[in-house]
């Protein structure tokens, strides 16, 4: 249907600029791509090859942010729970997965504990239970990139440290991030002077980074800490302290959607499923999660999704499905970055996939849209076919 289209289109883009008209001819000529645009009416306005299913990347956080907002709501904040022991002075931390357990949310945390009498920690107790142990999920590599953390119930500045060196030795980049000694070992053996990486692809040293920084503002309020970090079982009694999150699951998925942070769409859907399941969190049960509850939303066939951060070359969806989610996605559009004048969307690259979806605004009027390359394209060619569809259409 496009080939037929571009002809009468090609009429109107040689009144623009060829850099643009080159783009959607670009397009044309593409042989393992697709697209489809429609007005706020679900009218189709440009279709091609809609119906194939095509590697998403990244625009898989457009799925988990619906999945995510259709079960809690924009405005629900994640809880972590704090329990104490004043005979063994032990504060045992039950994890839930929050993926915006930053140093600025611990500094609360930690004033918090102090204003409700906490004045010395023997023993700080670390429970991860709500993940299953050693959990990696698909397409994750394994290197140092903050992009390829890994998930875990808890985590410390998405399960990452930034660090400099300054006349040769070795400083937090962060003012408000403490230098603890298990962030002071990840700077062996790098020669930069500044070095952002992940924690490393065991969770239970994202965890036991979490307990350090979480020790460091304990500490800063004057409360007395051991150097006595453990893993174990939160006990199961009314918490000491019930912390919700200072940022709502908006203010969570907004830079999700900006920065393409792929550890907070897996948190989210390894906290989806562990909730809706029961049981702690693994890869079986999200792609179980993920994949029924879209059936049941939208009756799709031939779909697949068996992680919610796009890494994984086995995610599989159409333009036409994706479009019809962007459909129900319309109340929470103003999460979505503006890529370009009038282009509300999330990106999505992997080696010899591009793609990109959201919505095309022009006069008032929001056009849901998904372009699928999965092929070798230039780069951000993605973009100006976008910007050429709202002059067009």
């Amino acid at each position: 249907m496009i080939r037929s289209i571009l002809i009468s289109l090609c009429c109107v883009l040689a009144l623009n600029t060829s850099v643009h008209a080159n783009a959607l001819s670009k397009f044309s000529q593409l042989k393992n791509a697709g697209l489809l645009v429609v007005d706020s009416r679900g009218d189709t306005l440009l279709a091609d090859h809609n119906n194939r299913s095509f590697i998403p990347a990244s625009t898989t956080k457009i799925v988990t942010a619906w999945l995510a907002l259709d079960r809690w709501g924009e405005n629900h904040r994640f809880a972590t729970d704090f329990y104490y022991d004043p005979q063994t002075y032990t504060l045992s931390v039950k994890g839930s997965g929050d993926p915006f357990l930053v140093s600025e949310e611990l500094a609360i945390i930690a004033i918090q504990l102090r204003q409700l009498g906490l004045s010395r920690v023997d023993t700080l107790v670390l429970d991860g239970s709500r993940f299953q142990s050693g959990l990696v999920l698909p397409g994750t590599s394994r290197t140092n990139n903050p992009y390829d953390a890994v998930p875990s119930a808890l985590a410390a500045n998405f399960n990452t440290v930034n660090l400099k060196k300054v006349n040769g030795r070795v400083r937090s980049a962060e003012s408000q991030t403490p230098l603890t000694a298990y962030a002071k070992s990840m700077a062996k053996g790098f020669k930069k002077n500044k070095l952002r990486v992940n924690t490393g692809r065991d969770p239970r040293k994202a965890e036991y980074y979490f307990g350090e920084l979480l020790a460091a503002f304990l500490k800063q309020q004057g409360i007395a800490v051991a150097n006595n970090i453990v893993r174990g079982q939160a006990p199961q009694q009314t918490p000491f302290y019930h912390h919700f999150n200072s940022r709502t699951l908006g203010d969570m998925i907004r830079p999700m959607m900006k920065y393409s942070t792929n550890f907070i769409a897996n948190q989210l859907v390894l906290m989806m499923s562990s909730e809706h399941y029961n049981r702690p969190a693994n890869a079986s049960d999200v792609q179980h999660y993920m994949e029924d509850n879209l059936r049941a939303a939208f009756q799709w066939q031939n779909f697949s999704f068996n992680e919610g951060a796009g890494l994984s070359r086995t995610n599989r969806i159409s333009p036409e499905q994706l479009v019809h989610l962007l459909q129900n996605f319309k109340q929470w559009r103003h999460l979505l970055p503006e890529v370009e004048t009038g282009v509300f969307a999330k990106s999505g690259t992997l080696k010899k996939v591009s793609t990109l979806a959201g919505f095309i605004v022009d006069n008032g009027e929001w056009k849901p849209f998904a372009l699928m390359m999965n092929q070798s394209v230039p780069y951000k060619l993605r973009n100006r076919i976008a910007k050429e569809l709202r002059r067009t259409l």
